[in-house]
C-alpha cells in the first residue's frame, strides 16, 4: 500500500466520521473515483490509474529483475483499493 493511502489508513483509525464516509465510497456509482475524491479532499490526493498502477509495477519490477527475478508472470497483483478497504473494515 503507498504512503498516501497508509497515512489516510492511519487518519480514519481516530475517525469514525471518515472511516464511515470512505466505507460509504463504496456505494457510490464510480466507487473508486468517489474514493479518490474524497482521498484528495481529505488531504491525500491519489487519481485512479494511481490505484491501478501501483500493483502492477511492482509486479513489472519483479519480473525485468536482474538478480533473482521472477522466472515466469505472476497471475495477477494486489490491488491497493481493495488491500486498502479490507484493512479499513478490520479497524
Amino acid at each position: 500500500m503507498n504512503e498516501k493511502l497508509f497515512e489516510l489508513l492511519e487518519k480514519a483509525k481516530q475517525d469514525q466520521i471518515l472511516k464511515n464516509m470512505l466505507l460509504n465510497t463504496k456505494k457510490e456509482k464510480d466507487p473508486v473515483l468517489a474514493f479518490c475524491e474524497l482521498a484528495t479532499q481529505q488531504g491525500f490526493p491519489i487519481t485512479v490509474g494511481e490505484l491501478f498502477a501501483e500493483g502492477e509495477e511492482y509486479c513489472s519490477n519483479l519480473l525485468k529483475s536482474c538478480n533473482g527475478g521472477a522466472t515466469y508472470p505472476r497471475e495477477g497483483w494486489d490491488d491497493s483499493y481493495e488491500m486498502f478497504f479490507a484493512s479499513l473494515e478490520r479497524i
